[in-house]
């Protein structure tokens, strides 16, 4: 009946043991556990629902366009073409979510942004990056939070977002990588052309059905005060925490908070959710099939790129997709973007390689 592309059978299963826990004893004795329950059931639901929805609407589509050819009525016409956009728009938006399986799709999302070499520059493009991104979220009606900024004169150095919603990962994984910034810069008295970079990490908010082992011997923990604005009391106290995972090099800090116990909690899972990229990456890597990805990743490899002048463009370098309309992507309309790259890894299709023609410096 969904032509194969997942088991209905498979998930309503899984959602009715699922609501069999909800009405056993003491389900709302873990508050937190019985709300990821829910959370996971109405997850589950959004797989099959709006698909069983989908079917009974092209049913009515054919029943009315029969209707029309019976009865040779020219004036359902309209109405027959309208129920066939809204049935496509609805196909199209679930086609892309029903390829957020993997096992921390559905998670919300840290988002951290670094401005790369290049001084004022590259601080304003990795300020411009993080109100591309805010804006994104804000379109899709996600929680967001400021977990650790470090401003500059002309931005900032280094931002990260919690992002909070269903399958924020998912979406932003493929966002990951260096972003290029082609523009006559306005901090340049000769108004010449420069390229800037910036580079984006995404990593899952992990809840505890997904075990990362950190052991307290291989952290180590600094604490500092706080910097920037955050009211007149965060700079004075040691609040703010950083961690350093030994084995690993990772490092992650928080200062968004007053109470230094909330910026542990908030740090530690910053780093938990680091931990099960690396882990991930390291594991994908070992069979072979993290090497293309790793390339794009690397500094000076970038995804995409942002072209406004002397043309105006903004192209994804691995799925070869473009749009002149650069001041809708700076305004978080980049949902074309991530449905192609996520089209391209489900398709198995190669990548295509950095387009080296439009980041000349003049």
């Amino acid at each position: 009946m969904f032509g194969g592309v997942f088991d209905p059978e498979s998930i309503d299963k899984k959602i009715a043991e699922k609501e069999a826990v909800t009405a056993a004893p003491g389900f709302w004795d873990d508050h937190a556990k019985a709300e990821k329950v829910l959370n996971d059931i109405k997850l589950l639901k959004g797989r099959v629902q709006p698909w069983r929805e989908l079917i009974a609407q092209a049913d009515d589509l054919e029943a009315m366009y029969e209707l029309g050819m019976e009865e040779n009525d020219q004036s359902v016409e309209a109405d027959v073409k309208q129920m066939y956009e809204s049935a496509k728009a609805k196909y199209e938006h679930e086609s892309i979510l029903n390829l957020l399986s993997g096992e921390a799709d559905s998670s919300s999302a840290f988002l951290t942004i670094h401005s790369g070499a290049g001084g004022t520059e590259a601080e304003d493009w990795a300020y411009m990056l993080s109100r591309m991104y805010i804006r994104w979220a804000e379109r899709r009606g996600y929680k967001m939070e400021t977990v650790d900024l470090l401003e500059a004169e002309g931005g900032i150095k280094s931002i990260t977002l919690q992002i909070n919603g269903d399958y924020v990962y998912g979406y932003l994984k493929g966002e990951a990588g260096i972003h290029r910034l082609v523009r006559i810069s306005p901090f340049d008295a000769n108004a010449r052309r420069h390229t800037s970079f910036s580079s984006v990490f995404v990593f899952p908010v992990l809840d505890d059905s997904i075990e990362v082992d950190i052991r307290p011997e291989d952290l180590r923990v600094d604490t500092y005060r706080a910097g920037g604005k955050g009211g007149q009391h965060v700079n004075k106290t040691d609040s703010a925490v950083r961690f350093t995972h030994i084995p690993t090099g990772i490092v992650v800090a928080c200062q968004s908070e007053r109470s230094q116990i909330m910026n542990r909690a908030t740090a530690m899972s910053i780093l938990k959710a680091k931990l099960y990229q690396y882990y991930k990456e390291k594991q994908e890597k070992e069979n072979a099939k993290f090497g293309a990805e790793k390339k794009d990743i690397s500094w000076g490899n970038q995804i995409r790129s942002y072209v406004f002048q002397p043309y105006t463009m903004v192209k994804d370098h691995r799925t070869k997709y473009e749009t002149g309309n650069i001041q809708a992507v700076m305004d978080g309309d980049i949902d074309q973007f991530i449905d192609s790259y996520l089209e391209a890894q489900w398709k198995g299709l190669p990548m295509g390689g950095d387009d080296a023609d439009e980041d000349s410096v003049e």
